[in-house]
């Protein structure tokens, strides 16, 4: 080679053509690693977090909020990871599917506990099931009476 650079010729069918060596290293030993999309991380953080929260009753109404949320950064991260050199489906996917899990069980506890704060009846049966558990305490026990 007439520049220095230490290479080779190969054949390429038409003809022949030179192939520095160093670019061949380069490009086998150097490959820019694919990143994972940010908004499909923080989507799956979320579905987690939101899918823990509905499972402790009390909390989900906070997993109703970060499902919703986990489900929009969800479409984002699938969104993202049609770019080129940005991975992240399968985790934004899974980031989708426990936000929706979390979104429908938040709703279910919210549309029960409704249901079943407005059912007179209902509400009727609680208190005495309160006053008959009151009654059979024993006597030392301090109850506070509301």
């Amino acid at each position: 080679m007439s520049n220095g650079q230490s290479g080779s010729r190969q054949d390429d069918g038409g003809g022949t053509r030179e192939v520095d060596e160093r670019d061949v290293e380069q490009r086998t030993t150097d490959p820019k690693p694919a990143k994972t999309s940010a908004a499909a991380a923080f989507a799956l953080a979320l579905g987690v977090a939101a899918f823990v929260l509905v499972l402790t009753v009390l909390l989900s109404p906070i997993a109703l909020v970060l499902g919703v949320l986990g489900i929009v950064l969800s479409a984002v991260g699938i969104k993202m990871a049609k770019r080129v050199g940005v991975t992240g489906k399968g985790v934004a996917i899974t980031g989708l599917v426990l936000s929706v899990i979390s979104v429908l069980l938040a709703g279910a506890l919210a549309i029960g506990l409704t249901t079943f704060l407005n059912n007179e009846g209902a509400v009727n049966r609680l208190e005495q099931q309160v006053e008959d558990l009151r009654d059979n305490l024993p006597d030392d026990v301090q109850v506070p009476t509301p």
